[in-house]
């Protein structure tokens, strides 16, 4: 799908979008889902009023804003998407600011759609060492070297907590491996922070290293493919999909979610909340929080299951409190 509107919004996209790759360093798959998203938002523009051009964005008025966030609604997107829509409107916007073509003062006017944060949901604890051990797939018609390089990537997700981009963005200069006990690690927003790595972490690192067939220069990555060229995230998620049946493990079992579990497990056994920020490498404590949510549906589970009273005990209001009601 080609940019709509005018030469001069076309060129300003064009510029918007290599900003983003080269000095925000954003993923690939948000600098193309943002792209996607102003596209359509130029399109819906297109199509109420002719080709845009950038003096039609930045006299933009809220109404135009909810009509397409109400087209966008009515073919069925949700509030997860149309906030993200919403994002790279304001991006876009920014960088036309920055530009010296004015101020598009309607995107202040509106509000992001609530959405409900989904609580990340954790791996069993025996399923998730289960899953960076290479014994799991022993059955697999694959190289020994390819099930040692998974688990040790996948050993960092839960040992460590890395995002799996974080994982695989490590140099072999930098290979936790016996006798290291921390690594730094770039996350989100070229962020860097050190992450603790277990003996056991490291010992997986240290199997790969020895079975890898194939060279890994200093500067080079950490982690290669069957070719020794630098390795998909792709990969690793179709190796956890794989060992999902022989694990009893939903869909939601994800290299993902082994970051998740570690930062559950972590706070299940009493981990403090700030720190488990700060491995995570979490911008905002209210992120690290949806843990204690996730902690707390556990024990009312646990409860649930255990109490002899749980189910069948009617829940009595505290005293005063329907005589509080009653006033009200």
């Amino acid at each position: 799908m080609g940019w709509p509107g005018d030469a001069g919004v076309r060129t300003a996209a064009r510029a918007w979008q290599e900003c983003l790759e080269r000095e925000r360093r954003m993923a690939g798959n948000t600098v193309e889902a943002y792209g996607r998203d102003l596209r359509q938002f130029l399109h819906h523009l297109q199509g109420r009023q002719g080709p845009p051009g950038i003096a039609d964005l930045v006299a933009l008025k809220p109404r135009d804003l909810r009509a397409f966030m109400a087209a966008r609604r009515a073919e069925g997107v949700g509030g997860r998407s149309l906030m993200r829509a919403l994002a790279g409107l304001r991006s876009f916007a920014r960088h036309l600011e920055r530009d010296g073509h004015g101020t598009v003062a309607a995107l202040g006017a509106v509000r992001s759609p609530k959405v409900e944060r989904r609580l990340p949901r954790p791996i069993p604890i025996a399923a998730a060492r289960a899953m960076t051990g290479a014994d799991v797939r022993a059955g697999e018609t694959r190289e020994p070297w390819i099930l040692a390089r998974d688990a040790a990537v996948l050993a960092l997700l839960y040992g460590s907590g890395l995002r799996i981009s974080e994982a695989l963005g490590l140099a072999r200069r930098d290979a936790p491996v016996p006798g290291i006990d921390a690594v730094t690690v770039t996350g989100k927003g070229d962020k860097q922070r050190m992450v603790p790595v277990l003996p056991v972490v490291a010992e997986a690192v240290a199997a790969y290293l020895a079975a890898c067939p194939h060279p890994l220069p200093g500067e080079g990555p950490l982690f290669v493919g069957a070719r020794g060229g630098p390795l998909s995230p792709r990969i690793i998620q179709y190796a956890v999909a794989a060992m999902r049946a022989g694990l009893g493990l939903p869909d939601s079992a994800t290299p993902h979610a082994l970051r998740h579990s570690f930062a559950t497990h972590l706070l299940g056994r009493q981990g403090e909340l700030r720190a488990i920020q700060e491995l995570l490498g979490h911008a905002s404590l209210s992120t690290t929080q949806l843990y204690t949510r996730v902690d707390a549906a556990r024990l009312m589970e646990a409860f649930d299951a255990a109490h002899p009273r749980a189910g069948t005990a009617p829940i009595r209001p505290a005293p005063g409190s329907a005589e509080r009601s009653r006033s009200r």
